[in-house]
């Protein structure tokens, strides 16, 4: 199989399981899941497919969420989720070999990109577009701020080590483009 068709198989596949993923969790209301698993398949895809993979699946992923009720309503927040994601997406890609030692270079691509999305998310929600883009009222400027404060924090951290974990596995089973 070419490299062409090669990507966008693995990437089809990894999207068909992001989709596939949301379509399941959504019905359980749990943000700590779906986002969980959302972050872990979008660092898989940078991680064993590469770049453009990882962008791919980070900026259609709001996309989906939206459309499965899950996540925001607004489009302008969903710009911002689309945005977090690359951030992780990117960071992970740029840090993933960080270390010789692969266990390290992992974790602080886990750390170091979620922080960085849930800075980013944080910024630019919760501190721009609810209360000046939007200009959502109190108190549900607080609602929509919540779920895009800590909550990312909590799902980066939980999908990067869930990557921490099973990647080492994924890594040495596929090739990788890198």
């Amino acid at each position: 199989m070419n490299r062409k068709a090669l990507w966008i198989t693995q990437t089809a596949v990894l999207l068909a399981l992001l989709i596939a993923v949301q379509a399941v969790t959504s019905g359980f209301g749990s943000t700590l899941l779906t986002g969980s698993l959302v972050n872990f398949i979008l660092i898989v895809s940078v991680v064993t497919v590469g770049l453009p993979s990882g962008l791919t699946i980070a900026l259609l992923s709001p996309f989906f969420a939206f459309m499965f009720g899950i996540g925001p309503k607004f489009w302008q927040i969903i710009l911002c989720v689309a945005i977090g994601n690359a951030v992780l997406v990117i960071l992970w890609h740029l840090l993933r070999n960080s270390s010789k030692n692969q266990f390290t270079a992992f974790t602080v691509s886990a750390i170091v990109a979620a922080a960085a999305k849930f800075l980013v998310l944080y910024g630019l929600v919760v501190k721009l577009v609810v209360p000046i883009v939007l200009g959502i009222p109190e108190p549900n400027a607080s609602v929509v701020s919540a779920a895009f404060s800590f909550p990312q924090l909590f799902t980066a951290l939980i999908g990067g080590a869930l990557a921490v974990v099973i990647l080492p596995l994924l890594t040495k089973a596929l090739p990788q483009e890198n």
